[in-house]
């Protein structure tokens, strides 16, 4: 138990011999439901570390004893800050108490509130303030309620209020959450300050809406005296003994955190329950014991402190760091390629967004090596200014950061949002600097435009989700020639099915219903890789198809969406021999606000004193990387000796190819869908998903287990070994057969997956899967259907011929491997 010692602060109300009581003071109450309930006070008091003066409480207990309940509320009524009295027509109204409005600021002070309670109503008392509620505005419910707290969207502060208190009644046992019924009794309140000094504030109580008193007597204005907090001064050590930034959290024993998070503004967020800081920072806290949870990402070890703070002193709370792992030993550096400052959860008030220095806290205090902050749409006019054709000059040597963009809230974003890396230039040419004029319509320019300045491009949040129902439509649309509703052989030949035809007739009658295509459909999208079609309707990496045949898309992001879904479409893009490279994001806070780097991708530098943004950049678009969740690790692949991202691994003649790997597992990782160690109601096709919690918004840890590596082999696992997730690297041997060219990669489902390893047999280019092809032509000829209707006319007809050109492409890689395969055109 870490120990910070401090002047001793008393949280009591001591007696104050000025103070007038409330005319109903006097009132008396029968004295054994009083007895009962003013012990249960006594003892919530003592529990929340705030026990009353020893001559009080000495009092008290004698007039307990005795049955003496008019004592009994003399004594109390001197403890008391608020009287609180509700007439027969349950009006409410609040007098002064006697006692001293002395709080304590960042801590949770309890005071003593007297209810005389004339209707005998057993309803919830509720405290207010106008002073009271969080200190921002703007943040999205949306967003809020994925992550299970839209309660952080109440009360915003679009007036832009003077707030710095917090009230609550105390509603925990012993206490109870509504008045008993009792014409007397005594509850208690929490006060919390986030500022120190003397400052007014008003507070009020009700019983419901509607039953304040009239003339403003249901509420009090009082000044309070407020201690100030502690600034704890943290000695933060990574685990090679440097200085660094950690990630802390801290709660009290009631599970309150700490600082509270409707009072947080930047360098502290209001969504998240953790804070970041630096070896040298501090953190205000009030006296009294706490748990410490520190880590830096999820390559270290949560580390958990009892900290009683008791009497000031310079001793620092110290913090150290350790690992469980170290890809930088292996030469993988780690990076978010999508972080975002301002829109979604961050507020719109007092700012738009956060600065530099506030997101650069943010990421390396998760670890990670680099750090792309995107700029978009909503927030492009104040954001801007912080870009920077080079990394931002706050960066160090090992934590990068640099702001880039992102096309989403542009003009192009109904085909699919754009992550734009390494812009020399932010301002699309007759955009005038602005996200609103100018921009082109659909992402084929976008991405030509940021290729041409030497960024890299690629698509963001890329699940592109089954809806089975639309898919049936779709197909008894464009297939069904007799317009008889349902699907024969004849019409099916050589066009693409989620599964077989005779797998799909359950019923054996030689067609396909809507009803067999829709279940098919269904089935499959649990499959991977598998063939149902996505709905293409908005979201996800839409126009990748058309992109990856014009040559000017280098990724499609995994690890923030459902894995199915993201890999899925991965595998075909692969299969038709397209170069498309996998990195890791995370789009915080859209996505996920828990913390960024939740998706990453590791790319290889080598040994290097310093991270360069060009080079790790470079290393995402050649495909020397592997992305993660960061609990799971390819620290070595290769196949005969070739790794990925490097030339092709030759091979004279067919044989057994030789595959090298070393993989790592935490010793403790989250329990969600997110990390695939919760199953969702949904089923496997949303594993992996960080966009919805599926469950309660913290369902712990799990310790151990085992992992299942897969190698895959033009997306089909070929074999697999089970591993210990012990926090050890393990080896790992696979001898395969090779028949043809082909690419392999491993990968532990949801977790961990590599970029691939081309194999050329005899010089010869892999040749393209069939029915790959086939599925994305059809997702061209879908997307085009769906969603041209957002492309501009003036730029329509470019569009058009480049979807044809694209079409038509897939359609001859089709035929390269199934010379039958049909010839369709857009509509």
């Amino acid at each position: 138990m870490h120990v910070v010692r401090l002047f001793p602060v008393a949280i009591f109300l001591f007696v104050n011999p000025g103070a007038v009581s409330d005319e109903n003071s006097g009132s008396t109450a029968d004295a054994q439901p009083l007895i009962a309930n003013v012990n249960r006070l006594l003892e919530s008091l003592s529990y929340l570390g705030a026990p009353l003066p020893e001559a009080t409480a000495d009092a008290i207990h004698k007039a307990l004893d005795s049955g003496d309940s008019a004592k009994v509320q003399a004594e109390l009524d001197r403890q008391t800050l608020f009287e609180v009295s509700i007439n027969p027509e349950l009006r409410v109204k609040v007098a002064r108490g006697q006692g001293d409005a002395i709080i304590q600021q960042a801590g949770f002070t309890p005071v003593i509130v007297k209810i005389n309670n004339d209707a005998t109503v057993t309803r919830r008392l509720q405290i207010f303030s106008p002073q009271s509620g969080p200190v921002y505005s703007g943040s999205s419910l949306q967003i809020l309620k994925r992550q299970a707290q839209p309660d952080l969207k109440d009360n915003e502060n679009v007036s832009r209020s003077h707030r710095f208190l917090n009230v609550e009644i105390f509603d925990q046992s012993p206490m109870t959450d509504r008045l008993s019924g009792l014409t007397v009794e005594y509850v208690i309140a929490l006060i919390n300050s986030s500022e120190a000094g003397m400052k007014e504030a008003t507070i009020s109580f009700d019983i419901g809406q509607g039953t304040q008193d009239l003339g403003f007597r249901s509420e009090v204005p009082i000044l309070f005296s407020i201690r100030k907090a502690i600034p704890v001064r943290l000695q933060i050590n990574d685990d090679n003994g440097r200085p660094t930034t950690a990630k802390l959290e801290v709660q009290d024993k009631d599970g309150r955190i700490y600082p509270p998070q409707a009072k947080r503004l930047a360098p502290d967020f209001f969504f998240q329950p953790q804070i970041y800081r630096s070896n040298g920072d501090t953190v205000l806290l009030p006296p009294g014991r706490f748990q410490l949870v520190s880590s830096r990402g999820p390559e270290y070890r949560r580390t958990k402190q009892d900290v009683v703070i008791l009497s000031e002193s310079n001793q620092p709370l110290g913090v150290q760091l350790k690992r469980w792992v170290n890809p930088q030993e292996f030469g993988f550096y780690s990076g978010d390629h999508h972080i975002h400052a301002a829109g979604c959860s961050h507020y719109d008030n007092p700012t738009q967004g956060v600065a530099p220095m506030d997101m650069f806290r943010q990421i390396k205090g998760e670890g990670l090596n680099v750090g792309c902050v995107l700029t978009w749409g909503p927030c492009f006019d104040h954001q801007r200014q912080f870009f920077s054709p080079i990394a931002d000059s706050i960066s160090e040597p090992q934590t990068v950061m640099k702001y880039d963009l992102e096309i989403s809230g542009f003009g192009s974003s109904a085909l699919g949002h754009v992550c734009l890396l390494n812009l020399n230039s932010q301002n699309y040419p007759g955009s005038d600097g602005t996200a609103t004029k100018g921009w082109p319509t659909w992402t084929v320019p976008v991405m030509r435009w940021a290729r041409q300045q030497g960024g890299i491009t690629g698509y963001p949040h890329s699940a592109l989700a089954v809806d089975p129902k639309l898919a049936a439509e779709w197909q008894i649309k464009t297939l069904d020639t007799n317009q008889d509703g349902s699907l024969d052989r004849r019409e099916t030949r050589g066009r693409l099915l989620a599964e077989s035809f005779a797998k799909s007739d359950t019923n054996r009658d030689k067609k396909l219903s809507p009803a067999e295509l829709q279940t098919s459909a269904d089935l499959a999208a649990d499959m991977l890789p598998n063939y149902a079609l996505p709905s293409l309707n908005g979201g996800g990496a839409m126009e990748i198809f058309v992109t990856a045949t014009e040559g000017v898309c280098d990724f499609i992001s995994a690890m923030d969406t459902a894995r199915i879904p993201e890999w899925n479409t991965w595998y075909h893009l692969l299969n038709c021999g397209f170069a498309i490279k996998l990195s890791g994001e995370t789009d915080f806070p859209c996505m996920s606000s828990r913390r960024v780097g939740q998706g990453r991708v590791y790319v290889q530098l080598g040994d290097v004193e310093s991270v360069h943004f060009e080079d790790w950049c470079r290393g995402i678009a050649n495909g020397n990387s592997y992305v993660s969740d960061g609990f799971a690790h390819a620290l070595e692949f290769s196949v005969n000796g070739t790794t990925p991202g490097t030339a092709a691994a030759a091979m004279p003649t067919v044989g057994v190819a030789n595959v090298e790997a070393k993989v790592a597992f935490a010793p403790e990782q989250p329990r969600a869908v997110a990390y695939g160690t919760l199953n969702s109601p949904l089923g496997k096709r949303i594993t992996g998903d960080t966009v919805h919690l599926h469950a309660e918004r913290d369902t712990g840890f799990i310790r151990g287990g085992k992992r299942l590596v897969e190698l895959v082999k033009n997306g089909i696992v070929i074999a697999s070994q089970e591993v210990q997730a012990n926090g050890e690297p393990h080896s790992l041997s696979f001898d395969v057969e090779i028949t043809e060219s082909c690419w392999l990669a491993l990968r532990q489902f949801p977790q961990l997956h590599t970029n691939p390893v081309y194999i050329e047999v005899a010089e010869k280019p892999m040749v393209p899967q069939s029915r790959s092809a086939l599925w994305c032509a059809e997702s061209v000829r879908l997307l085009w259907h769906n969603r041209n209707r957002f492309i501009n006319d003036s730029e329509k007809d470019e569009a058009r011929a480049t979807y044809k050109r694209s079409l038509a492409r897939y359609l001859d890689l089709a035929r390269q491997n199934n010379p039958s395969s049909p010839v369709f055109e857009l509509e």
